[in-house]
């Protein structure tokens, strides 16, 4: 809609749609999916790689924190160490879980098969019906 709106007023076509104070590059929004499922595999994808990315940037400032630390022998120093070290420990424990929960939800997805059955009939019908089977039994 935001080009339609550019192209009527002669402007070039946005590359990034702003949303409060926050800019948001086009390619970063959802595209428009038929069901709730393939949202779900999207935010799965993305939630795993900010986690990934999340690691990886808090590895390499916790080996520069270390570094610093050593350097200065500071007990505030040290801290920061430690504190960086169980955030890090947390996400990795966070990425697992995450992707433990993942495993149920794939199991729990619909197959396309509906298994309904339908009587009709009375209630005397259905219950000489039950008991016709329970003997045959």
């Amino acid at each position: 809609m935001i080009d339609e709106i550019s192209n009527s007023l002669g402007l070039a076509p946005m590359d990034e749609v702003v949303e409060g104070n926050v800019v948001v590059k086009k390619d970063n929004l959802p595209d428009t999916v038929s069901t709730n499922v393939d949202y779900a595999d999207k935010d799965y994808d993305y939630a795993r790689t900010n986690f990934y990315n999340i690691i990886e940037t808090g590895t390499e400032a916790l080996e520069q924190m270390l570094d610093v630390a050593k350097a200065s022998e500071h007990p505030r120093a040290y801290e920061v160490v430690s504190t960086i070290m169980k955030t890090l420990v947390d996400a990795n424990k966070d990425l697992v879980n995450m992707s433990e929960k993942k495993k149920p939800s794939e199991e729990k997805r619909f197959d396309g098969k509906v298994n309904n059955n339908l009587f009709v009939g009375s209630t005397a019908e259905l219950q000489q019906l039950l008991k016709d089977m329970r003997t045959d039994e």
